[in-house]
């Protein structure tokens, strides 16, 4: 089949996302699939374009699956800054279509939100290339910006809800990560288009490996319980929190807290870390270092403020799982990752902003570490069993060739 992948982020970008979509790829590639990617110039890392690839609006290669076209993302460093951010995400949208449109007919064009302006542009190429049109959506927008309590304006926020029901609308199916994401999309469109497809983990790249590592060394870990965030410092995390939590801990000399990342808040997480002696603040690593960054942790915690959790599945969650290692959820009751690491046995999930609560999993944890190993070795055979990426990449590939033999009238939508 010819495909068009529309994406905010690739390889050699750094972003989640980017990391699914680009394992994605290259498993429909290994299938004998031709693969368009149309997506940014890498910018993730530091918010600005990496060097060596600026100065133009548009960079393209060839390669052996097929064809890559980077685009000025137009990227501010600046998250709270909503017009500059609608800005750039109409900017890089568009182009990213008027490169798109041209080109011979594919089977389907699959785009990736957010931002949600990658739909519509998904949907003007998939029309103009008489494709199949398959949105994937990773995080439910604008409920998440709205939850965050950065889109507060009543015009902005009928725009963008607008713009995701145009999207969903013109959709033939949307791939969601969960069970609790579908009843959210559904509610607003056909629930017959929405499909469940997770994310994956590459479960034999990220794997357990021992606690003692080069990380721990070259960060002055050794011997200690790391309890790590690794991850984007934005403003979906809930870092307080976990800064509430180091202080109540502060009183033990072996535990330290690890927040390995970069993002929006980094600077205010930093001010106050800076009156915390157990807590250590590293710098984004690079991605090939990732199994050693998760190996290195007793403990590993994924927090997030009220109500997101019911509206995004952090890709961080399943490499956790994949490394072996037991993790304190701090997310809403019921929410897809807390039942995740319910039906994992793969440590706790505690209520949103509950530093108490919070800080008493860990301790749990900490203080018995045969527990803690049980709780890590269930996450990997859970993880192994459900999120292989052969297993994501056949569903896609049954979802495409289904809609192909829609579109060809030799069988109908199911």
């Amino acid at each position: 089949m010819r495909l068009v992948v529309v994406t905010p982020h690739f390889e050699p970008d750094v972003a989640p996302t980017g990391e699914v979509v680009t394992r994605l790829v290259h498993e429909l590639a290994a299938r004998g699939h031709h693969i368009e990617v149309l997506t940014s110039l890498p910018w993730y890392r530091n918010h600005r374009i990496e060097p060596g690839y600026e100065g133009r609006l548009v960079r393209s290669e060839d390669t052996p699956w097929g064809r890559i076209a980077r685009v000025n993302p137009f990227a501010t460093s600046d998250k709270r800054n909503l017009f500059k951010r609608g800005a750039a995400f109409v900017g890089f949208s568009a182009v990213a279509s008027a490169i798109g449109v041209r080109g011979e007919p594919v089977d389907a064009v699959l785009a990736v939100s957010p931002p949600l302006t990658l739909g519509a542009a998904g949907y003007l190429i998939a029309r103009a290339r008489a494709a199949a049109f398959v949105f994937n959506v990773q995080d439910v927008y604008p409920d998440v910006a709205v939850e965050l309590g950065v889109l507060k304006s009543r015009l902005v926020i009928q725009g963008a809800t607008r713009l995701e029901r145009f999207c969903y609308a013109r959709a033939d199916k949307i791939t969601v990560l969960s069970d609790e994401l579908k009843d959210n999309v559904g509610a607003k469109t056909d629930p017959a288009k929405v499909r469940v497809i997770p994310n994956f983990v590459d479960t034999d790249w990220i794997k357990p490996g021992p606690l003692e590592n080069a990380y721990r060394t070259e960060f002055g870990l050794q011997g200690k319980k790391v309890v790590m965030y690794a991850g984007n410092v934005g403003l979906s995390q809930s870092i307080d929190t976990v800064l509430d939590s180091a202080m109540a801990l502060e009183y033990d000399p072996d535990i330290v807290f690890v927040i390995n990342g970069g993002g929006a808040v980094l600077e205010e997480v930093a001010r106050r870390a800076r009156q915390l002696p157990n807590v250590r603040l590293v710098g984004m690593q690079p991605a090939s270092r990732l199994p050693q960054v998760l190996g290195a942790a007793d403990v590993h915690l994924v927090p997030l403020k009220k109500g997101l959790a019911r509206s995004s599945v952090p890709s961080k969650v399943y490499s956790i799982l994949a490394a072996g290692r037991p993790l304190v959820a701090s997310v809403d009751e019921r929410s897809e990752v807390a039942l995740l690491v319910e039906r994992a046995n793969a440590g706790f999930a505690v209520a949103p902003g509950d530093a108490e609560a919070l800080t008493k999993a860990i301790r749990r944890l900490v203080d018995d570490p045969d527990e803690a190993r049980r709780m890590g070795l269930a996450a990997r055979r859970f993880v192994r069993s459900w999120a292989s990426p052969a297993a994501v990449a056949a569903s896609y590939e049954d979802l495409f060739e289904e809609l192909a033999a829609s579109r060809d009238g030799t069988a109908t939508d199911h």
